[in-house]
């Protein structure tokens, strides 16, 4: 039997004019004035914890490059919801390494698993994986976790900024995970760039979301090219 080439040309041409009109939204996150330093945390308690590390760990409140370039923060459509592909999305991987949350900020989707491992060694033989959502529909969680223990799988329904995770056996672990309803977010690295990619032509309002920044929203149209999109965000006065 012959098969018309036509049904395998048109859903290609399909898919070719969808992934062309899409675009890209990128740019970089600056800070505006001076953050506090960083703290070097106390593991004197912790002994076993601070011969994890050569150098003391410090706090990770403003984590900025030589030009004010901004470290984590969330970058995301706002208000287009109910387009999550979570379910179907990359785990993303919490480790306890060295007695400290890695990644320190992180976004995922609804629906989207997140996988929390214990990776510190036998000198350091228990975690706690305490998980405090408050957005209705996100359940809390108090797990503990062993060293070689099996990942502790979790997820979550509904939108919320910042879910707190944190170690109550180690009270200076903390992680925050920003939880979107599209896949259509991004989260700056070390030198303040961040890249949203496939967005469909429209116009979106931009939010830039950071723990301790505050956030900033900019309106744009996205149409068949690439976007640039730049956000300085400002140290609150005594913070």
């Amino acid at each position: 039997m012959k098969i018309n080439p036509r049904f395998f040309i048109i859903p290609a041409l399909v898919a070719g004019l969808q992934a062309a009109t899409a675009a890209d939204i990128t740019g970089t996150i600056t800070l505006s004035g001076t953050p506090p330093e960083a703290q070097v945390i106390d593991m004197s308690s912790q002994p076993a914890c601070a011969s994890l590390h050569t150098e003391p760990l410090k706090t990770q409140f403003y984590v900025t490059g030589p030009n004010h370039e901004l470290k984590d923060v969330v970058v995301y459509l706002k208000n287009v919801t109910g387009k999550s592909t979570g379910p179907s999305a990359p785990p993303l991987l919490l480790d306890q390494k060295g007695c400290e949350y890695i990644p320190y900020v992180s976004a995922v989707q609804t629906g989207q698993k997140i996988l929390v491992r214990n990776s510190d060694p036998a000198a350091v033989p228990l975690h706690n994986v305490d998980v405090t959502p408050t957005a209705e529909g996100n359940k809390p969680i108090n797990k503990a976790q062993m060293t070689g223990a099996s990942d502790i799988e979790i997820s979550f329904p509904t939108a919320e900024n910042f879910v707190r995770f944190k170690c109550d056996v180690h009270p200076w672990m903390f992680s925050y995970v920003t939880v979107v309803d599209s896949p259509y977010f991004s989260m700056s690295a070390k030198d303040g760039t961040f890249k949203i990619s496939n967005v469909p032509p429209g116009k979106y309002t931009v939010e830039a979301l950071h723990r301790k920044a505050g956030k900033v929203d900019k309106e744009i149209e996205v149409k068949d090219t690439n976007v640039k999109l730049d956000f300085t965000l400002e140290v609150p006065a005594g913070k």
